[in-house]
Order: C-alpha cells, then structure tokens, then sequence
C-alpha cells in the first residue's frame, strides 16, 4: 500500500508536535519533529557560548550546523532526539532553549543545511513530520498538507501549562505576549516564513482536543489514500 508524506505545519501552541505523534502513532508512520532539530542545534550553540545577535553569529551556527550531527530516532518510549551521538531530549525542552532556536531558524544556512536533513528522512514515505515549513518548503509535494492553528490566547494558555508541568510558573499576560513575538518573528523571518500552502487543510482546534484533531487528519490521510486508489484503478 502507498504511505503519505504528511505535513503538518502551524505556530508555536497549535498543538503540532502532540497531534502529529498521535497522527503517526493511529497511521503506523513514523513521526519527525523539524523543530526538534533546530532546537538541538540551539543547545549545542548554547553549550559553546555561540551569541545569536552578533553580526558574526550566523556565520558560526551556520558552520555548527555543517559540523554537527542530529538524528531523530524512535523507541518505544517515543521519539529521541541524539546530538553527536548523545540523548538530549529532555535538555532541548527547555524554555531558553526554545526561544534559541527561534533565532537559529531565522538563518537561510542553517535553514539550508537541516531541510536537506529533513528531505533525507523523509523521502521514503509512511511519515509524518511537523514544523513551520514543511508543505512550503520542505516536502512541497506532500500527499496531505495540514495547517494547524488556534487563537493566540489558547496557544498561550497550552504553552503555560506546558512550563506549568515542568514547574515553572509565567503569567497568562506575558505568554500571549511571547507567544504573539514569536509568531511575528516566524512570519517575517526571511528564510521560510511560516505560512500556509495553497493546498494545505486549514485545522482550528482552538475547541478540539488532541484526540479529535489527531483523527481529524486521519480521516483526511485515508481519503488521499483512497483517491489514489482509485486513480490507480482507473488508468
């Protein structure tokens, strides 16, 4: 049977990393987080004192990210992230590591170096993978594109309690806050701005939950799959 690639783009809060595992989890794909290697790439820069505002820094992550090796594996204990070889998993969760790889995205080199990783990945099929790029960039030809989206105070409230969960407490006020700059700094980044593709399926879970929009995208996967077949039974 043919396996999707299966896009899954949307902004910081919709919800995508969650549902999309969910989505691979209900198809029996495997599941890729694009962000999970920026993230990874902003730990290592952290780790070796690297600025991201000096004029000079993008040339050095651009350089770190030619040299660094990140691989995305998965386990029964759900997908590790490996850099150079070590589990970081847990470390690229962190918030000022979050807000690092923000910055890293925003370099063309970087962008250029981690989407050909992504494209390597994912060629084969049978996945799925998310990010801020993926239908517009990284698989164009996707056989099912999903825009993911929600207000920005019920992104807000979910990144809260995802801080809340790892004991650190911010206040609603200044989420939204943070959450509408990095939105702002995604869509006006020069490098692959978060957008969504012409053909892409726009998704609002502002009300959903996780397991209704995991079988949301589901549904629509398994009609892309029937529509090839019967394409194929009509040649």
């Amino acid at each position: 049977m043919r396996r999707l690639i299966i896009a899954i783009d949307g902004p910081v809060g919709s919800g995508k990393s969650t549902i999309a595992r969910r989505v691979a989890e209900l198809l029996g794909y495997a599941y890729l987080d694009s962000g999970a290697m920026y993230r990874a790439l902003a730990w290592k820069a952290l780790q070796h004192g690297v600025s991201f505002d000096q004029p000079r820094s993008a040339a050095k992550l651009e350089d770190l990210a030619e040299t660094t090796h990140i691989d995305l594996r998965a386990t029964p204990q759900g997908m590790r992230v490996l850099l150079d070889g070590a589990d970081v998993t847990e470390e690229i969760r962190r918030p000022e590591v979050s807000q690092a790889a923000s910055k890293v995205a925003l370099i063309p080199g970087v962008r250029r170096v981690l989407v050909a990783e992504q494209q390597r990945a994912g060629a084969g099929g049978g996945v799925v993978m998310e990010g801020r790029d993926i239908g517009t960039v990284v698989f164009p030809n996707a056989d099912l594109k999903i825009f993911l989206d929600a207000s920005v105070e019920v992104r807000a409230e979910r990144r809260r309690r995802e801080l809340q969960e790892k004991e650190a407490t911010v206040e609603l006020a200044r989420m939204i806050e943070e959450v509408r700059e990095r939105d702002r700094r995604d869509r006006e980044r020069e490098a692959s701005p978060l957008a969504q593709a012409a053909d892409a399926v726009y998704v609002d879970n502002s009300a959903m939950g996780i397991e209704e929009t995991a079988r949301l995208i589901v549904m629509l996967a398994r009609q892309r799959l029937s529509e090839g077949t019967e394409a194929t039974r009509g040649v």
